[in-house]
């Protein structure tokens, strides 16, 4: 027999077979390790750091603390009853409570009593170090105090040890400094002022008096700087408050010999006093009063005689805001006079580099006097001389960049508010309205009239050239010209230029197509500017349709070439967009040809047309007269394509008229009035063979009511005279086809007219 099967098999889920055990644990954790006596738990994480991350770490040991608690749960609900009775089997707790208590509160009691003292220490360690804080922070502050006291009489002695002071220098400051200064009681006897002095202006050792000066002011200098900076550090203080007007004497006696010594090193070219006096302004952060004394002294004479202003001005104002000549006069103003002064502040690692007598010495007078001199010179109402003065200024800056050392030097100097100020004063915002003004409104203006305008040389000129025609066309090319011009253009607002050039050309493209859509309705009441279209014949169409590829060419040509090398600088993409914007320009002045083509046969198919209303006259001609069979073709053929051959065979088309431009608007005509002529032949013999069914039912009716025999013989009807004469007037038509050019053949209402009037013989075959 076969085994039983089991009663009751527990129920196991999909998940038991096929995923890990809910208690499974990756292989490098190890919960043996846990139960080990010599087990640390620094070393075994310093163990797994390096290839099991902490986060990993701390999720698997909350995860197998969690099924410890559970696993612990489980034990106390099975065995939960020797749980409850665990303590009724524990003998004598009471008492052994009892005996540990004791020793417990004496231990709690010395430990309290220990907790005491240390907090009293630490407490009294603390007040301690509060105290010493305190101290040396006072100490600090007395030190200081100290040293600004001692500082301040170090500069008050040094300044007293300046050699003696001219007479001119004795300047209400100078003077008000020098009294306060004498009065705290901190002044020498004197003797020291003059005691290394001697008459010929150099001391005992040599050195001159101006060196000896600018060394000493650079001293002071330094202290002072030093000075600054304690007062910057005990602010508020009343000991300082205290000091205040000695400071204040020492810094104005310091400024007033140091410019005095600036001006006298200046003046006589001293590279060493003006060096000592440069580093004695950078010390003391007052490098505007520098460059400002330089300006003033030495800066704004030699522009004063380049571009006379204030009372030089008024008595003898100048003829004109041309600024040419006198940049470069100044150019050599500063290159004779300047530069020394702008070597020694650029020199290498001199400290000086702090100054820029370029922006705010030379360039803020030259400002200055432009503004007063020659104010037009900035006004962009003459846009020519504008620009020419802009173009010289921009040279000016760049000479100016060329005495600085790198590009970071020229960056700042680009920086500075003087240059920004130097900057704005033209305004290329103005000028470009004005150019736009100029050059959109040439062009508008020579649009608005009622008729294409001709040049007046145009009938001397070769066919096929360059050369345009219009008087439109040339105003464009010269107005795309202008926006490029050296005495026009700004690089700076190219992109403005470049939208204005294909602003013109869309005006242009946009005029003739405007005109042409109104030609079209035969009405240009609703778009003004578009008269000339309606009152332009066939041949002036002719000299739109060469200025077109005339303006195509150059503006692809030699107009593309000069913009992209006035570009040059740009970058490659720049350039790129530049190219295909003109191409595009010029390319939408081409597309315009097969309108203008389309136009000129339009009307030379509503000319046909009128010669084509003859074919009328043929039905009168046969109908029920009794005239023979027609041999030759009717006399209105030979008009039906003549408008076409005679502007084909003028002037304008043979000079101005493209071979492949001929072909297509022959084919183009050809193909239209041999269509009109299809529909006129078609209607004609339709009419004339209703008709002439229409007759014959009637005859018949009158012989069966009369008994008459039928007499009809063979002869032929007029239907058949009337096809016989279009078959006739078709085969000279197609002559006359071929005659321009065209293969009737090829033309599918020729092919259909040819079916509808050719006898029976000849269908399908076309002969002429």
């Amino acid at each position: 027999m076969a085994d039983p099967i089991p009663s009751a098999a527990p129920h196991r889920s999909n998940t038991d077979f096929f995923s890990d055990p809910l208690d499974s644990h990756p292989l490098w954790f190890k919960p043996s390790l846990f139960l080990s006596p010599d087990f640390d738990s620094e070393a075994y994480i310093s163990d797994l750091r390096t290839f099991v991350p902490f986060d990993t770490l701390r999720s698997e040991l909350q995860s197998y603390l969690a099924s410890l608690n559970h696993d612990l749960i489980d034990l106390i609900n099975r065995d939960y009853a020797d749980f409850v009775n665990l303590s009724t089997k524990l003998v004598d707790v009471d008492s052994a409570v009892v005996r540990m208590r004791a020793p417990l509160v004496e231990l709690r009691e010395k430990i309290e009593q220990f907790r005491g003292s240390v907090q009293g220490s630490l407490v009294a360690l603390t007040n301690g170090l509060k105290q010493r804080s305190e101290a040396a922070e006072a100490r600090e502050i007395l030190e200081l105090l100290l040293d600004t006291f001692h500082v301040v009489s170090k500069v008050e002695k040094l300044i007293k040890e300046l050699p003696s002071v001219p007479a001119d220098w004795s300047n209400g400051d100078v003077n008000l400094a020098e009294k306060n200064f004498i009065s705290n009681g901190t002044a020498e006897n004197g003797t020291s002022q003059t005691k290394n002095v001697i008459s010929n202006g150099t001391t005992e050792n040599g050195t001159s008096v101006r060196d000896t000066q600018s060394m000493l002011l650079e001293r002071i200098a330094s202290e002072m700087n030093r000075l600054k900076f304690y007062i910057a550090h005990a602010q508020n203080l009343p000991f300082i408050e205290n000091m205040e007007k000695r400071i204040q004497g020492a810094s104005l006696l310091l400024d007033a010999s140091l410019g005095h010594c600036f001006v006298d090193g200046l003046e006589h070219r001293d590279a060493n006093a003006i060096y000592n006096c440069l580093r004695a302004y950078a010390a003391i952060d007052n490098t505007r009063s520098a460059e400002e004394l330089f300006r003033t002294t030495i800066v704004a004479p030699l522009i004063q005689k380049v571009i006379p202003h204030g009372a030089s001005w008024a008595a003898g104002k100048p003829s004109g805001d041309e600024l040419e000549n006198d940049y470069e006069q100044i150019k050599e103003c500063i290159q004779k006079d300047c530069k020394y002064l702008v070597e020694i502040s650029f020199e290498e690692n001199s400290g000086l580099h702090v100054f820029d007598f370029l922006a705010n010495s030379i360039l803020k007078e030259v400002l200055s006097a432009i503004q007063k001199g020659k104010p037009g010179a900035f006004s962009p109402g003459r846009p020519t001389e504008f620009l020419k003065n802009y173009k010289s200024s921009l040279d000016f800056l760049a000479h100016l960049e060329g005495y600085f050392p790198s590009r970071a030097a020229v960056s700042k100097f680009r920086a500075e508010a003087v240059y920004n100020e130097f900057m704005k004063q033209w305004n290329l915002g103005v000028y470009f309205s004005l150019r736009f003004q100029e050059i959109a409104g040439a062009l508008e203006s020579v649009l608005a009239a009622t008729s294409l305008v001709p040049l007046q040389n145009v009938h001397s000129r070769e066919g096929n050239s360059l050369d345009l025609t219009l008087k439109q066309s040339a105003t464009l090319l010269e107005c795309l010209e202008s926006c490029w011009r050296e005495d026009v253009v700004v690089l700076s607002y190219s992109d403005k230029f470049l939208r204005l050039s294909l602003q013109l050309l869309s005006r242009y493209s946009s005029w003739l197509s405007s005109g042409l859509a109104a030609r079209k309705k035969g009405n240009a009441g609703s778009n003004p500017g578009c008269e000339w279209a309606i009152s332009t014949v066939p041949d002036e169409f002719l000299y739109i349709i060469h200025d077109i590829n005339c303006l195509h060419t150059r503006v692809c040509g030699d107009f593309l070439e000069h913009v992209l090398e006035l570009l040059s600088s740009c970058s490659g993409d720049t350039l790129d967009h530049v190219k295909r914007s003109i191409l595009h320009g010029g390319k939408a002045l081409d597309a315009l040809a097969p309108a203008i083509i389309n136009t000129i046969v339009e009307t030379l198919v509503e000319k046909s047309g009128e010669d084509l209303r003859q074919l009328k006259g043929i039905t009168a001609t046969y109908r029920m007269t009794n005239k023979p069979l027609p041999v030759r073709h009717s006399p209105y053929v030979s008009g039906v394509l003549r408008p076409l051959k005679v502007f084909l065979d003028g002037e304008r088309a043979s000079r101005y008229l493209k071979e492949d431009a001929k072909n297509e608007l022959v084919l183009s005509a050809a193909t239209e009035i041999t269509g009109r002529y299809y529909e006129s032949a078609a209607e004609l013999v339709s009419v004339a063979r209703r008709t002439e069914s229409s007759l014959q039912k009637i005859r018949l009716g009158a012989q069966r009511r009369g008994g008459a025999v039928d007499v009809s013989d063979s002869n032929v009807s007029d239907t058949d005279k009337i096809c016989m004469q279009l078959f006739l007037d078709i085969q000279e038509y197609g002559r006359n086809l071929r005659a321009l050019g065209v293969d009737a053949a090829n033309i599918e209402s020729y092919r259909s007219l040819w079916q509808c009037v050719a006898p029976a013989d000849n269908q399908g075959v076309i002969n002429f």
